[in-house]
């Protein structure tokens, strides 16, 4: 019945209206679900605070537009290093990656196991420091680099198709797909749980999506050639703007033969995010959540993020897009 009740307030929630942008929404509703895998030290504040870690789920991809150093962060391409079996030629450790590969190599082609940790480490101390404010930034931002190991093209040189004719792949994965079909997932995921060892973790996650890769590829360009390329675009009006998108008809079709990969690989994310949010805080201590100092962001904090935020409205993307 608790589960029930649970799964019920989750659904009244996801009523709010969410940014339709490049990867936007599936960062926001995978952030905003991880909050209820918490235990109930923890659900409270997190609930509490639940439309600060929603929205402030895509402030990393924001700063792609003013930090050159962001992009990276977000993807690891895996291929780069093997064809076919890249986890058995990478390093964990990320000072043992450098030995092997060089610092420079590896932020030419993704960091986001290692960043993953590095946001985990920060979010531990700012629970150790119990300080809300610090705790909030790093959880909200923790969740988007997690989500990102996720999802199949952050796993690729190919990460947008653009290497096999079919460009616009991404953004046709993680955004269109969810946009359209995201109300009908089932989101019980369970209760977060410890990682005893965060790193491994987020190099299996990236291992399951880089698992699911042959199947992104294979079904797009069958589907594409079944139905040809007069039925795979629309136009849609979005705001004052008449833009091409992929079909309702083709986006349904494609959905359907990756029988579930988009809901599946969400699943993953929820529960992951929820899971190094817990760690992070049994790591820390378990301190209690209603005992926290209660600040807010600094001049300095509040400042950048406007920065970020302005940059992000008028400016363009630095590094790779997609």
């Amino acid at each position: 019945m608790r589960k029930i009740t649970l799964f019920i307030t989750i659904l009244v929630l996801l009523g709010t209206t969410f940014v339709f942008s490049w990867g936007f929404f599936a960062h926001k509703r995978v952030n905003r679900l991880a909050v209820f895998t918490l235990p109930k030290e923890l659900i409270g504040f997190y609930k509490s605070n639940i439309n600060f870690i929603t929205e402030q789920a895509v402030a990393p991809d924001k700063r792609r537009y003013s930090d050159k150093e962001e992009a990276p962060r977000h993807y690891l391409d895996a291929d780069h290093y093997d064809l076919h079996h890249p986890f058995d030629s990478i390093p964990t450790k990320w000072k043992e990656a450098v030995a092997k590969y060089s610092e420079d190599t590896l932020k030419a082609y993704g960091t986001v196991p290692w960043r993953i940790q590095e946001r985990l480490a920060q979010l531990t101390q700012a629970f150790k420091e119990r300080d809300s404010a610090k705790i909030l930034f790093y959880s909200a931002d923790l969740g988007h680099y997690v989500a990102d190991a996720c999802v199949p093209l952050h796993s690729t040189e190919n990460y947008d198709g653009q290497m096999s004719g079919q460009k616009g792949l991404h953004g046709f994965w993680e955004s269109r797909l969810p946009e359209l079909f995201a109300d009908d997932y089932y989101y019980w995921v369970g209760k977060a749980t410890y990682i005893s060892d965060p790193l491994d973790e987020s190099f299996k996650l990236l291992k399951g999506s880089f698992a699911a890769l042959d199947s992104v590829f294979k079904f797009e360009k069958e589907l594409t050639e079944k139905m040809g390329k007069d039925k795979k675009y629309s136009f849609e009006q979005r705001g004052n703007k008449n833009i091409q998108v992929y079909s309702y008809d083709f986006s349904k079709a494609y959905h359907e033969q990756l029988d579930g990969m988009v809901e599946r690989r969400m699943r993953v994310a929820i529960k992951a995010v929820g899971s190094y949010w817990y760690t992070a805080w049994v790591n820390a201590g378990q301190p209690n959540m209603k005992k926290l100092v209660n600040k807010s962001q600094s001049d300095t904090e509040k400042e950048k993020a406007e920065k970020d935020e302005a940059a992000f409205q008028n400016g363009k993307a630095l590094g790779r897009v997609e």
